[in-house]
């Protein structure tokens, strides 16, 4: 049996939204000089911004001198069924300390990622050594599907 024609499409705003509502792992690819590396994390997407968690380490030192970021999530039912969004942004580290608006985002990460892990940041947290907050601002977002007939 030949292997079916697929058809390729952009999703739409809604689409790529969707998307990233139903999903809590993604992939962040970031870059320092030459090198590019790519990690899955865990996130939580809410008005505009995807929140998660990382420890200290070779990431966030890259990070810091690097803010622009790619985020990719993918939906694979199949060879010719799938889905696909790219989220295009800047990454912003969330402070416990400082302003009062930098509390109040701090707040707003810990709300979001207990979301999904409600123990997140407290002594039942299943991952302690994540304890550094950040969120990705959507700059750009785009989105592609396959299927077939």
């Amino acid at each position: 049996m030949p292997t079916p024609t697929p058809t390729f499409r952009e999703l739409t705003r809604d689409e790529c939204i969707a998307l990233l509502d139903r999903h809590q792992v993604g992939r962040l690819a970031f870059s320092q000089r030459e090198r590019l590396d790519v990690e899955p994390i865990h996130y939580v997407h809410l008005d505009g911004w995807l929140y998660g968690r990382t420890q200290p380490g070779t990431k966030l030192e890259v990070l810091l001198h690097n803010r622009w970021v790619a985020f990719e999530v993918d939906e694979v039912d199949a060879l010719f069924d799938w889905r696909s969004v790219v989220v295009r942004g800047g990454l912003y580290l969330l402070r416990a300390e400082g302003s009062d608006v930098e509390r109040e985002r701090y707040a707003q990460g810990i709300a979001a990622v207990r979301r999904l892990i409600p123990e997140a940041f407290t002594p039942r947290d299943p991952t302690p050594e994540r304890a550094i907050l950040f969120r990705i601002h959507v700059d750009e977002m785009s989105g592609r599907a396959a299927a077939t007939a």
